[in-house]
């Protein structure tokens, strides 16, 4: 990826390792290949669920990080149950790892707040490469680029489909999928300024567009995965023609979908939970310790527990946590997380993993912390403001 303004060799759009985008990967699967992104616990990647056939259950995924490039097998792919091929409806899919990803690999929370839209944001991806004046280079032979550009979300997608229903050739569920399209500065080619008077003429030589190839890469928020690009249209009536030159082809004019994250998060957050296969169930089953292990990683469950009671049925319970070193340091013996953990309709209790880092190095025992804060919905009693848990990493490599 990117279609972009200036050329595809700009170093500015290099999304070289080290910048913070080293969990935006490869994925590979069927003879085809997009691009997914790494969720903060590390054990699935996010992407486009049309990058696989009927059929395909398997994927390669490969991440170019500062330690270098590796590719690591997925197994099983879970598709969204209600994806609709047809329509470029509840395009995603979560990609499972076979084992730990690389420890120098960034994760990734949601972007759970539904006021994405006026937002600026990220994309990063493997897609082919071009410019907004002539689209993607057909004949490109060379590496995949991880490249990044900047774009503006301008709607959600039910805004052109009230406009422009009954001229369109697809039909999007509605509130599932943000758009932005590709401005090049002037109002000529400003494609949501002319079909739906949203006049925004763009970000100037920062913005881009995504391109076959970046299928399944996210757009980022404030550092957040807000969605995950789906794909690209030409939309031009008989009064309006904003694409320079009214081909599919990533240029100046088109839009861009993507599937809108915070949509899907229930969807997403329950899958995880579901694959912790050796989680505790219960607080008799939580255990403050956790073996260090001798490479890659391995989780450290907290378990929260909700005894009140909901202001209704259907009420969504949060609260926001992150870990914070104790004689344990983060990115050496544990990877830091920072998320917001939802409690859904109809469960009243949910884990938190946190990976450890595993080595051969002695060392003695060491802690690190959880702190849970800002409960919506709920509170946890009079005066507390602030929860906290500790564990302890125990090593298990024996001192000579």
């Amino acid at each position: 990826m990117v279609s972009t303004v200036t050329r595809a060799n700009d170093s500015t759009h290099r999304a070289v390792p080290g910048l913070g985008y080293d969990g935006v990967v490869k994925v590979s699967a069927g003879g085809y290949y997009g691009t997914g992104v790494l969720l903060f616990d590390g054990q699935a990647v996010l992407t486009a669920a049309h990058l696989f056939d009927p059929g395909v259950t398997s994927a390669s995924v490969t991440f170019e990080t500062t330690a270098g490039s590796e590719t690591l097998t997925a197994s099983r792919v879970t598709l969204h149950p209600d994806y609709d091929p047809v329509n470029g409806n509840h395009d995603l899919a979560l990609v499972w790892l076979d084992q730990s990803a690389p420890v120098t690999a960034e994760r990734y929370g949601l972007y759970r707040s539904p006021d994405e839209i006026g937002q600026v944001l990220t994309l990063v991806g493997y897609g082919t490469p071009g410019t907004g004046a002539n689209g993607t280079i057909d004949s490109y032979s060379g590496e995949s680029l991880r490249l990044m550009a900047f774009n503006t979300f301008d709607a959600g997608i039910e805004t052109l489909d009230a406009r422009f229903g009954r001229i369109l050739t697809w039909e999007p569920a509605s509130g599932t999928q943000l758009i932005a399209d590709f401005d090049d500065g002037s109002s000529r080619h400003d494609a949501l300024g002319q079909l739906l008077d949203l006049d925004h003429l763009g970000i100037g030589v920062n913005e881009g567009l995504i391109s076959p190839g970046d299928s399944g890469g996210p757009a980022f928020v404030d550092g957040r995965v807000a969605g995950i690009a789906s794909y690209t249209a030409s939309i031009n009536t008989w009064l309006t023609q904003p694409d320079v030159d009214n081909q599919v082809n990533s240029s100046f004019g088109e839009i861009a979908s993507w599937q809108r994250v915070s949509h899907y998060q229930q969807w997403i957050d329950l899958s995880l939970r579901a694959n912790y296969t050796d989680a505790p169930s219960n607080a008799t089953e939580v255990s403050p310790m956790v073996q260090e292990g001798d490479s890659g990683t391995s989780h450290a469950y907290f378990l929260l527990e909700f005894n009140g009671t909901r202001s209704g049925p259907e009420a969504w319970l949060s609260v926001d946590y992150a870990t914070r070193d104790g004689t344990a340091v983060a990115g050496q013996d544990y990877l830091p997380v920072s998320e917001t953990l939802v409690l859904y309709p109809g469960e009243d209790q949910a884990v938190i993993a946190v990976e450890v880092i595993g080595d051969t190095t002695p060392e003695e025992a060491e802690t690190f912390f959880l702190d849970v804060f800002n409960p919506v919905g709920a509170d946890f009693g009079a005066g507390v403001t602030q929860l906290s848990a500790t564990r302890i990493i125990v090593d298990d490599d024996w001192w000579g």
